[in-house]
């Protein structure tokens, strides 16, 4: 495993480049323990291997959605390439259940983003005086308040 690390100066540096670049083994145990029976064991080894395998994965799909931000221009990876990647690399199976978990969520981030906003207007009603600090460093700031 760890002869895969170019660059590093000793063996401590090549493990904790190594476990820097995997999903954090607890996790991977985690939803391994979801899946399987209550009463079922998962080896040390078991786990290991998995976490090689998502994290491979992971990055495989993450590179392929990176090369068309690249090729467009863009520098910021989002969940539509992530599906267009799936669909690319053949993992059709894959892109679907994700595209319906992307919308949800963003769903529910346009709901939590319009709650916050009411949450804000109803502050501002209640409080009306609007407080900021005037100044270029902490010594001379004073507190003004703006109608």
């Amino acid at each position: 495993m760890s002869e895969n690390i170019v660059g590093a100066s000793n063996d401590h540096d090549v493990g904790f480049k190594e476990q820097e670049r995997l999903l954090p083994i607890a996790n991977v145990g985690r939803i391994m323990k979801q899946i399987v029976p209550q009463n079922a064991k998962i080896s040390k080894e078991a786990k290991e291997t998995m976490q090689e395998c998502v994290s491979e994965f992971i990055s495989f799909v993450t590179n392929e959605a990176s090369q068309k931000c690249r090729k467009e221009r863009r520098k910021t990876v989002n969940g539509d390439d992530i599906c267009w990647a799936l669909a690319t690399l053949g993992f059709d199976d894959y892109e679907v259940p994700l595209k319906l978990y992307l919308r949800k969520f963003r769903e529910l981030e346009g709901e939590k983003a319009a709650a916050n906003k009411t949450k804000d207007q109803e502050e501002d009603e209640r409080y009306p005086l609007k407080f900021g600090f005037i100044g270029s460093s902490s010594k001379d700031f004073n507190l003004r308040t703006f109608d």
